[in-house]
């Protein structure tokens, strides 16, 4: 029986692909093998010894320490794509409440006042202060072209939108999605340069934080529209509200409210809402309960945020799991390590990333406890698991 732990409330759509013969699954539970979450903070949490593997319903990790799991030889999964239908809405809703004034719209008739009659007079002089613009004709700029930037720059194209994007590590499923009137820019600068509406899908790391600083906003055009349904932090706020003071920046569109932005009229804030549909939260727990599963009992790896992709259809009902460092000669001591045992290995796939590599070997008979003593001991060796 698989224990998992629950820090957060996971959709029951993603829980029952976890057969209750198989799993038991509570948010209290002692010595779990695996972690399922959405946004609990983990860096503060201490993270129990038993944990094999940690499972995020959601794209983004920076509430879970990666590096440190990576060190235990616990993979990380996460569930990219599974919410990028519900941000390229968002995103798209942004475009047209920012380009439209629809917010100020809004407010505007919720203050009307008096009998009917007065109230239209008051729409029919008081309307001409919300004219806005179309988004045909208009070019918007995509920076991260994973499946929700795909999505958000065909979905564009598709409303007469000239669309430029820009991702230096885009892959080639995402290219193969992606629309072909879709134009490369040649970089951040150059797309900043020419786009009338910019959208981010990144993580944030070093190299993204305040990837939208004061010296940024100058060399774009004026009146541009910023959407940040992507992290917080990405876009430099204090640079972004001189902007929108000056007249630079037309509209910043983002789901992180602070106290700088929330009451700016020019600055739409939403409160983190961007995979907040039933059906987000369904299609990300689905994925991780599945990936999760699929590394307790088969050890195979999809979709892990420190873990090389992996997979090796089971060939016995003898497998093991070795997660090590990514050294020489490992594979050699691990193959030797089973010879020693009398094993006869059937199977083997091993694939690094970064300083880590890990290794599925399907044997004829079953492993003894001094074989994977004497493995577990190998210097350099971080976890070793029979399945």
């Amino acid at each position: 029986m698989h224990k998992i732990l629950t820090l957060n409330n996971i959709s029951v759509s993603g829980l029952e692909r976890l057969p209750r013969d198989k799993y038991e699954i509570a948010s209290e539970i002692q010595q779990p093998e695996a972690v399922l979450l959405r946004s609990f903070n983990m860096h503060n949490w201490d993270i129990p010894e038993s944990v094999q593997a940690i499972g995020r319903a959601g794209a983004g990790v920076n509430n879970i320490p990666v590096d440190d799991m990576s060190k235990r030889g616990v993979p990380v999964f996460n569930a990219p794509g599974a919410n990028a239908n519900a941000v390229k809405e968002l995103v798209i809703a942004g475009m047209l409440m920012a380009s439209r004034n629809l917010c100020q719209g809004w407010a505007f008739a919720r203050g009307l006042e008096g009998e009917d009659s007065e109230i239209s007079k008051q729409v029919e002089s008081g309307k001409k202060n919300f004219a806005g613009f179309e988004l045909p004709g208009r070019t918007l700029g995509v920076i991260g072209l994973g499946a929700i930037g795909v999505q958000v720059a065909n979905v564009a194209h598709s409303l007469g939108m000239k669309v430029i994007g820009y991702d230096p590590d885009i892959t080639v499923q995402s290219a193969w999605q992606m629309s072909s009137d879709v134009e490369q820019a040649a970089g951040v600068d150059d797309l900043l340069a020419r786009s009338d509406f910019v959208t981010f899908h990144v993580p944030l790391v070093d190299a993204t934080r305040h990837m939208i600083n004061e010296e940024r906003l100058r060399a774009m055009r004026d009146n541009v529209v910023l959407l940040n349904f992507s992290r917080n932090g990405i876009i430099d706020d204090e640079a972004v509200v001189k902007a929108l003071d000056e007249g630079k920046v037309y509209s910043y569109v983002c789901d992180f409210p602070s106290n700088l932005l929330k009451d700016h009229t020019r600055v739409i804030t939403l409160p983190h809402l961007g995979a907040s549909t039933k059906e987000a939260e369904d299609n990300c727990a689905i994925m991780v309960a599945d990936q999760v599963s699929d590394y307790l009992e088969n050890g195979n790896v999809r979709n892990s945020v420190n873990f090389p992709k992996l997979y090796m259809k089971r060939g016995s009902k003898h497998r093991l799991t070795v997660v090590n460092e990514n050294v020489p000669n490992m594979l050699g001591q691990i193959s030797t390590a089973l010879a020693d045992a009398g094993l006869n290995i059937l199977d083997m796939i091993n694939k690094s990333r970064g300083d880590l590599a890990y290794t599925l070997v399907d044997v004829e008979n079953e492993i003894c406890q001094e074989c994977i003593d004497n493995i577990a001991a190998t210097e350099g060796v971080l976890s070793v698991r029979v399945l």
